[in-house]
């Protein structure tokens, strides 16, 4: 029987075997073989950025369990299928999100709002993006997943853009960025990121870095000419390469003209039914929050698909009553247990040590505790 065995990674790579003698017991093991290597595939995580059909091998063809890739988005698009979207800013948010199977994840600034509590998504820095990015990238496994560039990034040039778009990539564990496109400068950032090899997907419409010059969170295209640059700039932001567009705050017939316009997917917010697809924040549409500032910042065209903050609400108030009435915790959330012998040893410890009052108490919790336990 002559044996040949080749294995570059032993962890990763199948043995070959070529048995000259034996091909009856040759086809049982390579049927084993092949059968475990597909076993180790599927569990493998691909990343959506890696090329799908590259000449040194890449991903194997997408399954519903492996990762939104931007071949499959454009697909969903291709057949008319909405696409789903959701801002989140955690590691739990992020398992939800993929467990939901959602398409793509957005890693929003709008967490300088939502998570730290200011007005604006301007303070937000590129250091607590790139946090919020990686505790998402943890918990979601499936979806594309879309870092935002934050105000002050990648406005002063096209090299600060590119550096700021490969950090988040590189760093932050995102598979492509966003940003606002609703000026010229921005558009040529966009493309510039295009070109380093970077998926870009734009915003127009209510861009929420432009307050200063929108005059607070407005609605865009309710007019002739902020409907016509409505869609140019989605025109544009599609002619420099990006894969989609997000329309914000637009009236329905004007995100319709774009998305019918565009040959990229629309992702609309408060822009009506006719997009490519939608996205909400996380805490908005779970009904998560209930306090002033929230009430403050939530926008008028979220639907709360549940009332978790209620939720929440009376499960801290149950907690606190029981902390303060005693009944928690109970013996059944007093789990950890120690011996009789070791028990005694350590009450003769406490003596030794000339603390009887420590050594009294921990007697008394002891006899609690198994008068609790006793059957009554």
């Amino acid at each position: 029987m002559l044996i040949y065995l080749q294995s570059n990674h032993s962890h990763l790579t199948p043995f070959l075997f070529k048995m000259v003698f034996f091909p009856s017991i040759s086809k049982t093991i390579s049927s084993s073989v092949r059968k475990n290597v597909q076993t180790h595939y599927r569990k493998l995580r691909y990343m959506s950025n890696v090329p799908e059909n590259s000449v040194y091998g890449g991903p194997k063809p997408q399954n519903p369990n492996q990762r939104v890739t931007l071949t499959s988005l454009r697909q969903k698009h291709k057949k008319g299928e909405p696409i789903t979207m959701v801002t989140g800013y955690d590691y739990p948010s992020g398992v939800h999100i993929d467990m939901a199977g959602i398409d793509i994840c957005l890693v929003g600034d709008s967490a300088s709002m939502v998570v730290h509590g200011h007005d604006t998504t301007l303070p937000i820095t590129l250091d607590e993006m790139l946090v919020h990015c990686r505790a998402v990238a943890r918990g979601a496994k499936r979806p594309l997943l879309v870092g935002d560039l934050p105000f002050g990034t990648y406005e002063s040039s096209t090299k600060q853009a590119v550096d700021t778009a490969v950090r988040v990539l590189k760093e932050g564990g995102m598979d492509a960025i966003k940003l606002e496109g609703g000026a010229p400068s921005r558009i040529t950032a966009a493309k510039a990121i295009v070109e380093a090899g970077i998926a870009v997907m734009g915003h127009v419409g209510l861009t929420p870095q432009a307050i200063s010059v929108l005059g607070g969170f407005r609605p865009q295209g309710r007019n002739v000419d902020s409907a016509v640059k409505v869609v140019e700039t989605a025109m544009a932001l599609q002619e420099v390469g990006c894969f989609s567009v997000v329309l914000e705050c637009v009236p329905a017939p004007v995100a319709a003209a774009a998305t019918s316009a565009l040959q990229i997917p629309t992702i609309g917010i408060g822009a009506g039914p006719f997009c490519s697809g939608q996205v909400l924040v996380y805490h908005d549409l779970l009904g998560m929050l209930q306090h002033p500032h929230h009430a403050k910042v939530t926008p008028k065209f979220c639907k709360q698909f549940g009332q978790v903050g209620d939720v929440i609400n009376n499960a801290l108030l149950q907690y606190k009553e029981e902390v303060t009435n005693g009944s928690f915790p109970s013996s059944a959330h007093s789990p950890y247990k120690i011996g009789a012998a070791d028990m005694d040893g350590f009450f003769s410890e406490l003596q030794n040590l000339g603390f009887s009052d420590a050594a009294s108490a921990a007697a008394a919790a002891a006899e609690k505790i198994q008068t609790a336990n006793s059957p009554a």
